[in-house]
């Protein structure tokens, strides 16, 4: 697949690894000069040295999202390093799982700022070139959770919720210069922060770490309904005897017929 953006610059958030490392290694593939920014630099040079290795280009930016006061230097970097951010995709770390009831109003201040504002800032920052240029994507990666709330991701489920609305209302002022700016709604991904939230959930059911089961409460609403399986006498179980059987599990069983129904056979005189 062509996407035409050969020689186009793309700045992937979260690109160390996981979903991001991913969308970073198909842009560079499709031949976008790609920088991928992150908190730690161990796994950002892990991916740019995939996409190196494939013959792509990438730079590596160490950038914790929650300083909002470096976004100007990080992107002013990228300009005079790269070129102009052409495409951005906003695709931020998630915050821990946890019930939203007991979160704190420093964590809710905490997760905003690095999931949600810094989102927008950086977007804001880079759409002025993108105008006068005539042509950019903006790409914003949000969760499954903002069409069915996923429960004990409280503090998710409400913060990539208004990256949603948020990116709905910038697109309709942006169209016209060429620009476009979409949502992705990733589904259970094979990442490691999958995984995390995977065996937590499995601790909070009752599986202990080798995989073992210790409880299965059966009011249990997130465990998964089991489809019954229809038993066939013919197959499951032999012959004799299957008549019977097979009256007690499939239909019901017919009742004989006895003298005064209305299909009782009777004797007629002959005329």
């Amino acid at each position: 697949m062509d996407l035409e953006i050969t020689g186009r610059t793309a700045l992937v958030l979260g690109g160390g690894g996981g979903l991001g490392g991913a969308i970073a290694r198909e842009l560079a593939a499709e031949g976008a000069t790609v920088v991928v920014a992150g908190r730690s630099a161990g796994p950002l040079d892990t991916t740019v040295a995939e996409i190196t290795a494939a013959g792509g280009r990438a730079h590596a930016l160490v950038w914790d999202l929650g300083e909002l006061d470096v976004v100007e230097a990080r992107i002013g970097w990228i300009e005079e390093t790269v070129g102009g951010v052409d495409i951005l995709v906003g695709n931020t770390g998630g915050p821990p799982p946890g019930a939203v009831t007991a979160a704190d109003a420093s964590v809710w201040e905490m997760q905003f700022r690095s999931m949600v504002l810094s989102v927008i800032t950086i977007t804001n920052r880079v759409l002025p070139g993108m105008r006068e240029r005539g042509w950019g994507r903006v790409i914003t990666s949000t969760s499954s959770g903002v069409v069915a709330p996923i429960p004990g991701l409280g503090l998710s489920n409400a913060l990539r919720s208004t990256l949603l609305g948020w990116s709905k209302t910038p697109a309709g002022e942006v169209a016209a210069d060429g620009i476009t700016a979409n949502v992705v709604v990733p589904g259970r991904i094979a990442t490691d922060r999958v995984a995390f939230l995977g065996r937590g959930q499995g601790r909070a059911r009752g599986h202990d770490r080798r995989g073992g089961h210790r409880r299965e409460p059966r009011d249990d609403p997130r465990r998964p309904l089991r489809r019954s399986t229809r038993v066939r006498p013919d197959r499951h179980f032999p012959r004799r005897g299957a008549r019977r059987l097979h009256h007690r599990v499939g239909r019901p069983r017919r009742r004989r017929l006895r003298p005064g129904d209305l299909n009782y056979p009777t004797l007629r005189e002959p005329r």
